[in-house]
């Protein structure tokens, strides 16, 4: 195996490579805790291709290193340093892209993180902004997360701010500042998006992950502040019937937890096509026996079929809220022919 080239001829990723070997592993384990996704794999990459690092290359990658910290200002990162340090490295149009997404719109890092924030620490930050600023960073949280923090904000002011999700036009730039300072976050990303999303869509997502006493509370409040507006998210929202619109390892996952008792009534008011859904998951017997069970019902209430279906449509909320299926899936290619 050939030695390594002199440290003058190594690129910056090598560099820290070096650097990660020499200062071992537990350390350096530590500090790839620190790193982007991104940032571990050029470096592992780099350092996979090292081949034999000598003492010598080994000392000057140290001492470059050390002479970079020497002076007594200590370092200042600025947008201009930044971009400095990148051209000295990468090409002028990779560079452009690079600063774009630093400066923003298209920025991810943030958003990242502020999805991994604990819901009680973001809801209570929300609780002293304005509902346009919590409409548009709820905009950017997962369905299943939005949910959980508007079930801990007070249903006036939960209310206020879906309803700005609903009608929101303009995202003012303020709003990242304001999120940046209070979570402290040390990347700047985007609040806009190349195409915006359609946001009758965005929370009929969002109160598909309530839990049933959640989202008949801000339903109501909801449906008395604009009873139009309402209505559109309903129509979009998770309904018995868009169960076919599951992949068939979510459709297994469901039937394993459903209620059997609650099943035959549910199917009695079902279209053909949802029931023969159910009964391509089970074996010949049991829906043979399912069957028999939906003829042996006779004529029933559509009340009644409405909760058996309602139960059923909130087991399977339960379960997406549990993380255990995804309820914006589609079927795709396991999509099932009736």
């Amino acid at each position: 195996m050939a030695p390594s080239p002199p440290v003058l001829r190594l690129s910056g990723k090598q560099k820290a490579a070096v650097l990660m070997l020499a200062i071992g592993r537990d350390k350096a384990a530590n500090l790839l805790k620190l790193l982007h996704e991104d940032e571990i794999r050029d470096i592992s990459i780099a350092m996979a291709s090292l081949g034999i690092v000598t003492a010598e290359t080994v000392e000057s990658v140290c001492q470059e290193f050390t002479k970079n910290f020497e002076s007594p200002d200590g370092l200042v990162g600025t947008y201009e340093t930044t971009e400095e340090f990148l051209r000295r490295a990468l090409p002028p149009d990779q560079v452009e892209k690079i600063m774009d997404e630093i400066r923003g719109p298209a920025g991810r890092t943030m958003w990242d993180k502020l999805g991994n924030v604990q819901e009680t620490v973001l809801a209570s930050y929300l609780r002293s902004e304005y509902p346009q600023t919590a409409a548009v960073i709820l905009t950017r949280l997962q369905p299943a997360h939005a949910a959980r923090v508007l079930t801990l904000l007070p249903d006036d002011y939960a209310t206020d701010v879906m309803m700005r999700i609903l009608h929101m036009e303009t995202v003012q730039r303020e709003v990242l500042d304001s999120v940046e300072a209070t979570l402290r976050s040390e990347f700047i990303s985007t609040l806009g998006r190349p195409a915006r999303r359609d946001s009758y869509e965005l929370l009929a997502e969002v109160f598909n992950n309530f839990d049933r006493k959640t989202e008949t509370r801000l339903m109501e409040a909801m449906d008395k502040r604009n009873h139009d507006d309402m209505e559109k998210v309903k129509a979009l929202m998770f309904t018995f019937e868009d169960i076919k619109r599951l992949p068939r390892d979510s459709l297994m996952r469901i039937i394993n937890e459903i209620d059997r008792e609650k099943l035959p009534l549910a199917l009695k008011g079902a279209s053909d096509t949802i029931r023969k859904l159910f009964l391509q998951c089970m074996s010949k017997r049991a829906g043979s026996i399912l069957l028999e069970e939906i003829a042996s019902l006779g004529p029933v209430r559509v009340k009644d079929v409405e909760t058996a279906q309602g139960e059923i449509v909130g087991m399977i909320k339960n379960l997406a809220n549990a993380g255990e299926i995804d309820l914006t899936e589609t079927a795709g290619n396991d999509e099932i022919i009736p």
